[in-house]
């Protein structure tokens, strides 16, 4: 048997290169790993978690705003900025050091580099120059944001990358995108006090989300004071003797702004990694191809997460892994399981979805039965808030069982992770009937709507 210098290695630091390398570590296996950046990948140092804190910080001045419902006098109130940043770093290099910790701990070697394949056993270790071997070989180097090139003045603009370590707060900014990163930035901006505009494409936001959460959350933005506008796209960006950026859109307008972020998709990080040196097939896009094992097609190279552009989210990357692991070292093949994935989108409100939306399910059953509650959530009454709250269950006639659930407002994605749990075992309509609510919560509305507000047959709505 061939001696390989590791049993695996691992090419990216983020949430399934770690996770996968971590636990071979303890299983004893010889682990490398390597990573040119930071330890966390985009989750943890530039995505997600950084992002999940700018939310909060911007949710605040709503708060202020409710106080006085409540009886509290606020005061004058200010936002510092460089605050912000200071102790969102401090936060990304605690995490951060977590992660080491926890390879380190299990006997995995950290090779601070960028790594490129080399043959379907050999990895090229660009710092020092070393080729090290590996028996099996792992590809978990994720995606980025797709810069727009072809857009004239790109080069002026940001991406959500660098909207973490902006030097200071633009006072007006334009959103280009519709997607989770546009959308949750655009409520960020607007609640830091931001000028904000959200341009897309598209008819209306979150294409592939629910159409009534569509709706609800388009229209509260704009009633926020966030300018929505659909169907354009920018055509150039100019930028001006004093820094600031002129905005050309498709429909003929031009906007002055602070910033431009650009949030239109992302792109796998494949570029010069020897994928196809290394007989690594890859789509059109990029994208490394891979079987349902997360195998590649070199029998010993395996790739999971967005770099694969199947489900472009951080537990399923790490899901993943913990499939590779099963498949590769314990002689259990295993299929990671994709049906039923509950997500948020940290908008404000912010919406928590899993399974089914009305359009899909209607695709695919003769007959449903739609639930749909809309209604101010109680912590709005004493603030004069007149922002309503959306919930909506979609269930299967025939079987009565619940196919999709949907919410839009406070807590909806804490609420998806559960209601995940209850899709995911098939719960029927008649479950949720027989639970008993938890008053007073909005939650409860999702165990209390006990007729439906409207059925589907054979694709058509009948009231």
């Amino acid at each position: 048997m061939t001696q390989y210098d590791y049993d695996l290695f691992v090419i990216g630091g983020g949430s399934g290169g770690v996770r996968a390398a971590r636990l071979a570590g303890a299983m004893g296996k010889r682990v490398g790993l390597a990573e040119e950046y930071r330890m966390g990948g985009t989750c943890v140092i530039r995505g997600c978690v950084p992002k999940k804190l700018f939310v909060y910080a911007s949710q605040f001045s709503e708060h202020f705003e409710d106080a006085p419902g409540y009886g509290w006098s606020v005061g004058e109130t200010a936002f510092d900025w460089p605050t912000l940043i200071a102790a969102k770093d401090a936060e990304i290099a605690r995490l951060e050091g977590l992660y080491r910790k926890g390879l380190e701990g299990n006997g995995v070697t950290i090779h601070e580099t960028r790594a490129k394949l080399v043959s379907p056993h050999e990895v090229l270790l660009e710092a020092t120059g070393e080729t090290v071997t590996a028996d099996q070989i792992l590809v978990a180097v994720g995606g980025r944001p797709n810069l727009h090139d072809a857009l004239p003045g790109h080069e002026y603009c940001i991406s959500s990358n660098g909207a973490f370590h902006l030097e200071e707060l633009p006072k007006a900014v334009i959103v280009e995108g519709g997607g989770y990163i546009a959308v949750e930035f655009a409520n960020i901006f607007h609640g830091l006090g931001v000028d904000t505009t959200l341009v897309y494409r598209g008819q209306k936001i979150l294409g592939g989300f629910d159409e009534d959460l569509r709706d609800h959350l388009q229209e509260t933005m704009i009633a926020k004071g966030i300018k929505v506008v659909c169907h354009q796209i920018l055509e150039k960006v100019e930028k001006r003797p004093d820094g600031r950026l002129d905005a050309h859109l498709s429909g003929g307008e031009a906007i002055a702004v602070d910033q431009i972020m650009l949030a239109i998709g992302r792109v796998p990080n494949t570029e010069n990694l020897g994928m196809r040196h290394a007989g690594v097939e890859l789509d059109v896009r990029g994208a490394i191809v891979v079987d349902n094992y997360s195998r590649t097609s070199v029998e010993n190279i395996w790739a999971v997460g967005d770099v694969t552009n199947r489900m472009q989210l951080t537990p399923v990357a790490i899901h993943e892994a913990m499939c590779f692991l099963e498949t590769a070292f314990k002689d259990n093949p295993t299929v990671p399981d994709y049906d039923t994935v509950a997500t948020a989108v940290f908008s404000q409100p912010e919406i928590g979805t899993v399974g089914l939306t009305e359009s899909a399910a209607a695709e695919r059953y003769s007959e449903l039965e739609v639930y749909r509650a809309s209604f101010r959530p109680m912590h709005n009454i004493l603030a004069g808030r007149d922002e309503k709250m959306l919930m909506k269950l979609i269930v299967d006639a025939e079987s009565r069982i619940v196919v999709g659930a949907h919410v839009i407002g406070p807590g909806a994605g804490e609420m998806a992770q559960l209601l995940g749990i209850s899709l995911k075992a098939r719960c029927t309509k008649d479950v949720f009937d027989a639970t008993m609510a938890v008053h007073p919560t909005a939650a409860e509305e999702l165990v209390t709507m006990y007729a439906p507000t409207y059925r589907v047959r054979n694709g058509s709505r009948v009231d």
